[in-house]
């Protein structure tokens, strides 16, 4: 992986393909190799970016607290140095936050949004405290327990399951209790769904047990232009359950951009 310091660490990414930018920003608490299975099938349309998000893989820890904006401006600053004005920007769960974030502080650098099993929703008090608890036991106990606790609602599938299951486990303490935190206090973006003036693509499976269909459905009905992809039978992880069809999706970015959608 390549390496470049942004924003006081060092941020790791992969690069492949060709065309236009699309970031894929990973979920919590995984990295980028959960789009393994779809980065293949992308590689002749984009040219692709696939960040560890700070804390996470293979890139550098960030002692203070920090929000999704931050984890915005880590994007940003990657983009910055790969002299890319605009980009596509897609992201599973977590990662759809961040994208959000993206699209709220920089909307001049954004192409086009991609949510992939996520919400705009914030936090209700129950699921914030909730994040809190996880990141005070994992600050004792260390990651591995969340492997052991998320790994069954990430998918149904066993193959899938002992693939976030392994990958959960190497993931760096400072890196999921950071990540909670920042999902903990993250705002609603509702009304930034009705800002949009770029493509947008939803990609949600209807048998997914950690965001409900219905989060990707109600961003579907607040974006009446945004392409909507319901999977049967899919679960949290869309990526690599179905990666054709998250191909399939995030390729309409090209021919939605090149007729002039903005």
């Amino acid at each position: 992986m390549k390496k470049i310091k942004v924003n006081g660490f060092d941020l790791a990414f992969e690069r492949n393909g060709r065309g236009m930018p699309l970031v894929l920003i990973h979920g919590y608490p995984l990295d980028h190799t959960i789009w393994n299975e779809s980065a293949p099938l992308l590689e002749k349309d984009f040219d692709l970016i696939l960040p560890d998000l700070r804390g996470f893989g293979q890139s550098g820890t960030v002692a203070e607290p920090y929000s999704m904006a931050d984890l915005a401006s880590d994007i940003v600053g990657l983009l910055d140095q790969l002299e890319l004005d605009k980009a596509f920007v897609a992201g599973h769960s977590m990662g759809g936050y961040v994208a959000l974030a993206f699209a709220r502080a920089y909307p001049q650098r954004l192409a086009g949004l991609g949510m992939i099993s996520s919400q705009v929703s914030d936090d209700p008090p129950d699921r914030k405290e909730g994040r809190y608890k996880t990141a005070a036991d994992v600050a004792e106990k260390g990651a591995g327990l969340v492997a052991d606790a998320m790994a069954p609602k990430l998918s149904a599938d066993a193959h899938v399951q002992l693939f976030v299951r392994d990958l959960i486990g190497r993931q760096k303490a400072a890196g999921v209790i950071g990540a909670l935190k920042a999902m903990a206090e993250r705002p609603d973006s509702a009304d930034l769904l009705k800002k949009l003036k770029v493509p947008a693509v939803i990609v949600h499976g209807d048998a997914d047990a950690l965001i409900p269909v219905e989060r990707g459905r109600e961003m579907k009905a607040a974006i009446p232009g945004a392409y909507y992809a319901e999977l049967p039978g899919v679960g949290h992880m869309p990526m690599t359950e179905s990666p054709k069809a998250v191909a399939a999706a995030l390729k309409l970015f090209v021919k939605r951009n090149s007729a002039g959608q903005e």
